[in-house]
């Protein structure tokens, strides 16, 4: 039997773990965490863009379901995001709520926006769900501890 031994060079990666620890709930979408992974796992350095001369760069991430627009620092660290998704599926404990108020209501459309700050964490979690029963409709908005605003 024969063996080897290969010294592999460093690798380093910055993983906004800070970021997927405040922002992600358990049952959050598959689309929301895809994306939010991205923006995590994202290398600023590797960019074509990237030159160590300018402070902050922003990167938009899209998929069909919503954006995220993410700001770096030039050492790769995440500093802040503005999320939007539309017409996701919505968290189980946010459903039920909704439900609860507006038991003959049909969920039509809702709206999920995030605001994530490395400093503050969340600064804001709201859904704007549009509600449907018949020829009757109107929106709610509510907060992600499921408090009607």
């Amino acid at each position: 039997m024969f063996s080897q031994i290969t010294k592999l060079p460093e690798v380093y990666i910055t993983v906004n773990y800070k970021y997927l620890n405040a922002v992600n709930a358990e049952d959050m979408a598959e689309p929301v965490k895809m994306l939010r992974e991205e923006v995590a796992f994202y290398d600023l350095t590797s960019s074509e863009l990237y030159s160590d001369e300018y402070d902050e760069y922003f990167v938009t991430f899209f998929i069909p379901e919503g954006k995220i627009l993410a700001a770096y620092d030039k050492d790769a660290n995440l500093i802040r995001t503005i999320e939007k998704f539309k017409n996701i599926k919505l968290p189980m404990d946010i459903r039920n709520t909704i439900a609860k108020k507006y038991p003959n209501w049909y969920m039509a459309k809702d709206v999920y926006k995030v605001n994530y700050h490395k400093d503050k964490g969340v600064t804001k979690m709201q859904y704007k769900v549009r509600l449907e029963n018949g020829n009757e409709s109107f929106n709610v908005k509510i907060d992600e501890d499921g408090n009607f605003m």
